[in-house]
């Protein structure tokens, strides 16, 4: 069989390619890798798991919380939030790993299963190569070293998690937003609640598009894949900028007042010069739950 593991996880046509007995087996086979590496050692384990919108990504989340709490791994599910607020709360919280169910700017039939390492980094591809291996052993027959009674992983909502992602969006902000007026397309898409809390605290006048997701239409003829829409609203609203994100919300594009698109090499230049010209913040004190 190829690699299961591309770029960017685990992804394919939700219920053929990636069904639930396969996200429940990486799950465990996830948990018991990171234990062989000594990732879980001395404490009791804990994992982050979010999802996008996709109708999917519901029994997909249901089989990932069963195969890591299966493993004796304590999870907190935080519902449907963006990939790097899964990444950001993984490091927050002092999880030992996080999980999130989504094919980013893929079409809704898709999904996908991304793991990521303590502190919210991406896993090392050793370790993938790893879980890809004794997942498929486990499939073909051999058994798993199982916990039971107390020793099995405990699931709660973490229902502080937006909020809290909103607070650390803000806070990372070095000015305030006021008196600038902003339309943002979001995709139906894991940021359709989170992206226009963050603008309208951080001062902005935020009008959205996007923002209705229903399980079906992520992605669909909005976000950062269809820019028509974001270009039209901003120039009928008279903003002076366009954001469009994809699906799970861990990229972006904008146009300008003019509706003209603002080129992804322009972006991450800004970003470079402003994060040349800030001083860095101090890193937060990770928390565990």
């Amino acid at each position: 069989m190829g690699r299961l593991f591309g770029t960017d996880g685990v992804r394919g046509v939700a219920n053929a390619d990636l069904t639930a007995e396969m996200a429940l087996g990486l799950s465990v086979a996830a948990a018991h890798v990171l234990a062989e590496a000594g990732t879980f050692e001395g404490h009791r384990p804990t994992a982050v798991v979010g999802r996008d919108p996709r109708a999917s990504g519901e029994f997909l989340e249901a089989a990932v919380v069963a195969g890591l709490a299966s493993a004796g791994v304590d999870v907190l599910r935080v519902g449907v939030l963006p990939t790097p607020a899964v990444a950001h709360l993984t490091g927050a919280l002092g999880a030992d790993l996080g999980v999130m169910l989504s094919a980013s700017h893929n079409a809704m039939p898709d999904n996908g299963v991304k793991f990521f390492a303590r502190g919210g980094h991406k896993l090392a591809d050793e370790l993938e190569d790893r879980i890809e291996s004794v997942y498929e052993e486990h499939r073909t027959g051999a058994p798993w070293d199982r916990p039971t009674g107390a020793g099995v992983g405990r699931v709660r909502d973490y229902e502080e998690g937006l909020d809290r992602y909103v607070a650390h969006l803000v806070g990372v902000l070095p000015n305030r937003l006021d008196g600038l007026k902003i339309v943002l397309d979001e995709a139906h898409g894991a940021a359709a609640t989170v992206s226009p809390e963050a603008f309208t605290r951080a001062g902005a006048e935020v009008v959205t598009i996007g923002t209705e997701p229903d399980g079906l239409n992520i992605n669909d003829g909005c976000g950062s894949t269809h820019l028509d829409r974001l270009k039209a609203a901003v120039v009928e609203h008279g903003a002076a900028v366009g954001i469009a994100h994809d699906g799970d919300a861990d990229r972006c594009l904008a146009v300008d007042h003019t509706g003209a698109e603002v080129d992804g090499d322009q972006i991450l230049a800004v970003l470079a010069l402003a994060m040349r010209s800030v001083p860095r913040c101090a890193p937060t004190p990770s928390s565990r739950p």
